[in-house]
């Protein structure tokens, strides 16, 4: 395996494009048309055009990826995670293609991308699933039919998705009269986000844990769990803090948890980076909630208290090598590690996208840090993509002490031009209930709604009088201004040398 097409984009790219670089193979890039300047194009060996900014008409076009990956003389495709990552269309068109597919097999995308055939393959491994429907509904199931299953499974529930995942394309119904509308809704998002509007329904349980448990399955039947990971910190289904291990998971817990697991890939066989998802009741009781059929936007933190790089590991058994690691090492974390998700967001408002270009970037760095990225300072925040910017890592050697870590990391974590996520995680990691570890999937909506929308960050009298210093600043030192005084100033000594403008900046002030 000498050269590796990357059907991903941002982060992951770069993720990707490094690991590659490790293992001695040339990494090559595709972009759409607002990429064409992004890092991972600049980081690749070569970089292939693969249509418009959209990404129906880019990263989701298979045959536009598969003609990129012959025309460079791949060997083989990474997906990364997100766009075709779980789309067994994809595997199979790669594999048609005489190209090694970096992931699980077609079959089994097919089979634990759906969530509702992988919640049979669960039971069948006996490992117990959240209460819920059977079958998908598609778009010929009538309303009635669905109203009548969520009646025998009860309220509150969940309408999901059938396929992909980050909480795309799922409502909360807590009443009769919301289901119509929240069934359409999903479809309408599910069919955006994936190609596919089936839906299902599942019981939603009252303030549980989200625990997950990421795997390796080699070509040769061996199937590897690591220690737990908490994505507990959710705001509308979507994940933004994650750590590993869990501060609710017991040693006996891990082992259950990480032997169902292991279990129910075995029963599918699966092969290469995936990751069983669990709920956790109030009562130590978990549940089988669904599979990712690919590499986790949180790897990192595995990476971290382990000591393994996952993505290096994904292309040595894609070459057909053996997983010759010891078992207990994966479930004996060394430390802890916390993952926060620095998006392209205004957390001041409602937490829109805020795109836009970077001005300024500065990342933190020390002990214990890692920030994976996918941009830099005069990159664009494009508006068609997800707007997660980095992921930044903190690992210690105790929880409190990757707190403690991480709140640092954020002070010194900088970002010009657009509004970003880092005053809200600032604000978050001190809430007591996150530090004593008392979280479930409802926390950060329900304390949102109490926020009433005050501002994460609130300035302090010395914060106003910097900031009325930098406006003054940046008038009197512009290049613009300077510039001009320079051409009049004919021998004024006060306007020829703006740092003697002290007396004029405190009249500003005042």
């Amino acid at each position: 395996m000498k050269k590796i097409l990357i059907a991903n984009r941002g982060e992951i790219a770069v993720r990707i494009i490094r690991a590659c670089r490790e293992l001695g193979v040339s990494p090559v890039a595709v972009y759409s048309e607002c990429d064409r300047a992004a890092l991972h194009v600049r980081f690749a060996d070569e970089a292939y055009a693969i249509g418009p900014s959209p990404p129906r008409e880019s990263y989701l076009r298979i045959d536009r990826v598969i003609d990129a990956a012959i025309a460079c003389g791949a060997d083989a495709v990474h997906p990364g995670y997100g766009f075709l990552a779980e789309n067994e269309e994809f595997a199979t068109a790669v594999h048609d293609a005489g190209l090694t597919f970096i992931g699980p097999t077609p079959g089994a995308i097919q089979t634990m991308g759906s969530k509702t055939a992988a919640r049979t393959a669960a039971r069948r491994a006996g490992v117990p699933v959240v209460p819920g429907t059977e079958d998908p509904f598609g778009l010929d199931v009538p309303d009635a039919a669905i109203a009548a299953s969520a009646a025998s499974i009860g309220y509150p529930l969940l309408v999901k998705a059938v396929a992909g995942g980050g909480g795309k394309g799922m409502r909360t119904v807590t009443e009769p009269a919301e289901l119509a509308g929240a069934v359409r809704a999903a479809r309408s998002e599910a069919s955006a986000a994936f190609g596919d509007a089936a839906v299902y329904l599942e019981r939603r349980l009252t303030r549980p844990r989200h625990i997950e448990v990421q795997l390796l399955g080699d070509t040769h039947g061996t199937v590897l769990p690591f220690v737990e990971r908490e994505c507990s910190i959710q705001r509308r289904h979507q994940k933004v803090v994650e750590e590993t291990p869990s501060p609710a998971v017991s040693p006996s817990l891990r082992a259950a948890m990480t032997t169902a697991a292991a279990a129910v890939a075995k029963a599918v066989g699966y092969t290469n980076a995936g990751t069983i998802e669990f709920l956790l009741d109030g009562d130590g009781r978990f549940y089988f909630l669904e599979m990712n059929t690919r590499l986790q936007v949180e790897h990192p933190i595995t990476e971290m208290v382990t000591g393994l790089d996952l993505v290096r590991w994904q292309i040595r058994i894609a070459r057909g090598e053996r997983l010759d690691l010891d078992p207990e090492r994966l479930l004996s974390p060394s430390g802890h590690a916390i993952e926060c998700r620095i998006y392209a967001e205004d957390p001041d408002n409602n937490f829109l996208p805020s795109p836009g270009r970077i001005v300024q970037l500065r990342v933190p760095a020390g002990p214990g840090i890692r920030d994976d990225s996918g941009t830099t300072a005069g990159l664009d925040v494009p508006i068609f993509y997800d707007p997660m910017i980095s992921k930044l890592v903190a690992w210690a050697e105790d929880r409190p002490l990757a707190i403690a870590r991480m709140r640092r990391a954020l002070g010194e974590y900088l970002v010009t031009g657009i509004k970003t996520t880092v005053p809200f995680f600032t604000w978050l990691l001190a809430q007591p209930e996150f530090v004593e570890g008392r979280v479930h999937t409802t926390y950060l909506d329900e304390v949102l709604k109490a926020r009433h929308g005050r501002a994460f960050v609130e300035s302090t009298p010395e914060q106003d009088d910097i900031a009325v210093m930098a406006v003054a600043l940046e008038a009197v030192l512009s290049p613009s201004a300077l510039a001009a005084r320079s051409a009049a100033a004919d021998g004024d000594a006060d306007v020829a040398r703006p740092w003697r403008t002290q007396a004029r900046l405190e009249g500003l002030r005042s």
